[in-house]
């Protein structure tokens, strides 16, 4: 579900029309194929959004079944039901779900559910802001996380997140609370996702460890958290406290690349992961290769296939 700029949002839309339940949720997921039936309990439904653009804490109630395929948009989610039942990634690495065990949404990929009767909360980070968080938190490159959703963490690590997460609501919920206090328990609850939940992120390439080569990596930080805007490689070298001619020299000595090159694969990456995590009913090749500063689609798809081995309409039908 898309969150526009408003600093505080809250929402909620609740009802018995089995219908529009199902087309909430398919429009609200990124969904696809979604089946609803009644059960033996009355059917209603209810969803509550509460939080700004950084990070939501939501609830989910669904007195039915419902079964589909979902890909949430540039979002990390972890969740965990509080009654009746779901499995996540039905026919892959399939997860079945406890009551208050919380376990994150499969990234990176379309994935199938089924839930009957159930009653959930989740936290929904902005993609954006959580790989930002990552980055300053683990000393990473900023960029796509992926999470193993099969890997539950340990009783002490989840109560510790249980703890985080009450405070957190404590001041999200009421609404009565400054930007800066949000930015803070956003960034509280954010830092104890990556501490519970086991990830990866951006591998970082063995040179940049030198302490010898701080101004190489920082000029490389500065790509991954500027790829999206057009830089140029004397902006990168300005930034880095390097002379173009020191920049260059070091791509080519250290990475075996020049500085263009190495930016324009970090926008490679970004656009597969644009690929992977939104479907063809969404965008098309041509829109995120536009978004990612390719400005001639056939010569995308072709550095594309030769860097990942597919062509980028097949990631996108995945």
């Amino acid at each position: 579900m898309s969150i526009d700029n408003d600093p505080f949002i809250h929402s909620e839309i609740a009802g018995r029309d089995l219908d529009q339940a199902r087309a909430m949720y398919e429009e609200s997921y990124n969904g696809a194929g979604f089946t609803t039936e009644l059960t033996d309990t009355d059917f209603a439904y209810r969803y509550t959004i509460t939080g700004d653009n950084e990070m939501t804490l939501r609830s989910s109630m669904f007195l039915g079944s419902v079964q589909g395929a979902i890909q949430p948009e540039n979002e990390y989610v972890v969740s965990w039901i509080t009654g009746g039942a779901g499995v996540y990634d039905v026919g892959g690495d399939e997860l079945p779900l406890q009551i208050g065990k919380p376990a994150m949404f499969p990234t990176g990929k379309q994935f199938a559910f089924e839930f009957t009767d159930y009653r959930q909360n989740l936290v929904h980070f902005n993609a954006g802001y959580l790989e930002r968080i990552a980055a300053e938190e683990e000393g990473t490159l900023p960029g796509g996380l992926t999470f193993d959703h099969t890997a539950i963490p340990d009783d002490e690590a989840l109560r510790q997140w249980r703890n985080t997460i009450a405070r957190v609501a404590k001041t999200v919920l009421t609404g009565e609370t400054t930007t800066l206090a949000r930015a803070e328990v956003n960034r509280e609850a954010a830092a104890s996702l990556l501490r519970t939940f086991k990830h990866a992120g951006p591998p970082l390439p063995e040179a940049l460890l030198a302490p010898r080569n701080a101004r190489l990596r920082h000029a490389v930080e500065f790509m991954h958290s500027h790829a999206h805007l057009p830089i140029t490689p004397t902006e990168i070298a300005d930034d880095a406290g390097l002379s173009l001619r020191g920049l260059q020299v070091a791509f080519s000595r250290h990475l075996d690349v020049t500085p263009t090159d190495y930016l324009r694969g970090i926008r490679y990456e970004r656009a597969r992961d644009d690929l992977r995590n939104l479907g063809p009913r969404d965008t098309t090749v041509a829109a995120i290769a536009a978004r990612w500063g390719f400005a001639h689609p056939g010569r995308f798809a072709t550095g594309y296939a030769r860097r990942f081995g597919e062509s980028p309409s097949v990631t996108l039908q995945r």
